[in-house]
């Protein structure tokens, strides 16, 4: 991770195609496209891929939470259950629908806590989001059964887990709906873009039609197209999708090489008897994209995280002080600072964050770190980098 690491001429090739047809739009221009359609072929090897009867792609991993969520009939008022550590988009998809993002702990996964999440339910609970951090998932099992005795909607973020897999299912695939970012740093990069996949026809053809202003998309005169409902803009470019399509050919070349990496970081570790590392739910199998391990206590933590730097070992991450990624960075969230009046649901319903207890997140994350795993590392760099994380990390226990 990420796949922009390995860029090569099998992406020149893919979007070559695109520039010499000079049709940079997903849809229409039928006659001077060359036969080429990007986006058409990316979403059916993707669905392929991730085991879906269907997938839409998007602009951004932001826009397929958005789009799944209101494609699944989530709006204004309705409550979604979401993990406190996830990168800020996870609220913002929600609230962008007017919808109100209810925060709940993590546990050990690193994920949401099956346990916060039934203590969270209301009458206006619609949907359960687990995010998929770090390349590893939730207890997918027990938010399913939650879900259907709730009957509740269960959309699982997997932008950070693409490649993942939980009971022989690609993540993504486990909900009624699962989303992707194939934003510049990710394990597949289209530089911007995103996907939606789902096995549910409905759902669907309302993702279709959403991302795109509404549009039915049925025969080949866009002018003629109706609007069965509202939607917006979120569509992908073709230049975008051309490159997603590269990428996704060496998907499982990336992911053999994360986990070689991976692999020889952790053995290097667990040599350090003070570290564990974050659960892995039962049946479920990495993306190997990050490593993530706890240390004693947060004191410790945060000098070991230093004690990387100071080692120069780059990208690892204290998530803990990290705004964009835990509560503890959301000042704006906290206090809904907005540019614009906020909608009245989301005012009068969302949690307050200033005082809401989460002690149990900050046990865990307070004493986590995570590592990312690249690409681009020779057998050589891997080595080094291993024995210097366990220099540093030695030096302060």
């Amino acid at each position: 991770m990420p796949g922009f690491e390995l860029f090569g001429n099998e992406e020149r090739k893919e979007v070559n195609d695109v520039l010499e047809s000079g049709v940079l739009m997903r849809y229409g221009f039928d006659g001077i496209r060359n036969g080429h359609w990007k986006a058409k072929e990316f979403e059916t090897a993707f669905a392929n891929r991730m085991g879906s009867a269907h997938c839409q792609l998007v602009s951004s991993g932001t826009a397929a939470l958005t789009v799944s969520l209101a494609a699944a009939g989530v709006g204004a008022g309705d409550e979604v259950i979401m993990p406190n550590f996830t990168f800020v988009a996870s609220f913002e998809s929600i609230m962008m629908l007017g919808a109100v993002p209810v925060l709940v702990d993590i546990d050990d996964t690193l994920t949401l806590d099956p346990k916060a999440v039934i203590k969270a339910i209301t009458p206006r609970t619609k949907c359960v989001m687990p995010v998929h951090m770090c390349g590893s998932m939730a207890n997918l099992r027990a938010l399913k059964t939650i879900c259907n005795q709730h009957q509740l909607l269960l959309i699982e973020d997997a932008c950070q887990a693409i490649g993942g897999s939980y009971e022989g299912k690609p993540l993504g695939s486990y909900g009624d709906l699962g989303c992707f970012s194939f934003d510049y740093v990710k394990t597949i990069t289209c530089g911007e873009g995103g996907a939606v996949i789902t096995n549910n026809t409905k759902f669907a053809a309302q993702a279709n039609q959403f991302q795109d202003h509404g549009h039915d998309h049925f025969g080949t005169d866009r002018g003629a197209e109706t609007h069965p409902h509202l939607g917006y803009n979120f569509r992908i470019s073709e230049l975008n999708a051309a490159v997603g399509i590269a990428q996704l050919r060496k998907l499982d070349n990336f992911l053999e090489i994360q986990k070689r990496n991976y692999t020889l970081i952790r053995e290097a570790l667990s040599k350090i008897k003070e570290i564990t590392f974050r659960k892995v739910p039962e049946s479920g199998v990495e993306n190997y994209s990050f490593i993530s391990f706890f240390l004693p206590n947060q004191d410790i933590a945060e000098k070991a995280h230093k004690a990387l730097s100071e080692q120069g070992v780059d990208a690892c991450f204290y998530w803990f002080k990290n705004n964009w990624h835990y509560i503890n960075g959301w000042e704006h969230l906290k206090d809904l600072t907005s540019l614009g009046k906020l909608p009245e649901e989301i005012c009068l319903q969302m949690q307050n964050l200033n005082t809401t207890n989460f002690s149990q997140s900050d046990a865990i994350m307070g004493r986590t770190i995570s590592s990312l795993v690249k690409l681009s590392w020779t057998d050589e760099q891997v080595k080094k980098r291993a024995e210097a994380m366990v220099k540093a990390i030695q030096s302060v226990l």
